[in-house]
């Protein structure tokens, strides 16, 4: 389990790394251009399903992969991308702006809008059964996260100023790169190989 798990990190870091910074390049630019900040809330809602969705393409695949179960992978691919999205897009976020004294309000989308996540989820998992691709899913879900991260906190933060916008890229990069890597690798093949010696 152990050299499949690094064998796949071999393969995906690469593409994390980069999408991670193309989407903080991306995000710097649009703040000082345009007048992202005022539209945070409503991008929220699009980048935050997406990224569940491309989450759970990942994860059921590489889940798929290693045990040909579809049932067990689509259910595999919904949890872990719901879970780690909503860590990634909200719980780090929320934490690491309380961390650093940043104003900032708690929202589940899980909760709030269950049908819109469970359903991208359930989306995701199944393209990823199908189609079985990893690597450029996994680098739209890290780049895709990134702004989910990002504009969690512009939209339910209310007090932004230079400093502040450093600090909430340092919490994004980490809400989105340690998670991603877990939710789009180390937990599918973690899962699988438990059910595998469970059914031994």
């Amino acid at each position: 389990m152990k050299s499949e798990i690094l064998h796949e990190l071999k393969e995906h870091i690469p593409f994390t790394l980069t999408a991670t910074s193309i989407a903080v390049i991306i995000t710097a630019i649009l703040l000082i251009k345009e007048n992202l900040i005022s539209h945070a809330i409503s991008l929220f809602y699009i980048f935050h399903p997406v990224h569940i969705f491309f989450s759970s393409i990942v994860s059921a695949a590489i889940f798929y992969s290693y045990k040909k179960k579809i049932f067990l992978a689509l259910i595999s691919g919904i949890i872990i991308a719901v879970a780690i999205g909503s860590i990634s897009d909200i719980i780090f976020p929320y934490l690491g702006s309380l961390l650093f004294n940043i104003p900032i309000s708690f929202h589940l989308l899980v909760i709030e809008s269950p049908f819109l996540i469970l359903g991208a989820a359930f989306l995701g998992s199944t393209t990823g059964i199908i189609a079985r691709k990893t690597k450029f899913p996994h680098f739209a879900h890290v780049l895709i996260s990134v702004f989910a991260s990002l504009l969690y906190i512009f939209a339910y933060s209310t007090n932004f100023s230079l400093l502040t916008i450093f600090l909430i890229f340092i919490i994004t990069s980490i809400s989105v790169v340690i998670p991603c890597c877990l939710s789009d690798i180390v937990f599918p093949i973690i899962f699988q190989d438990k059910l595998k010696n469970k059914l031994k």
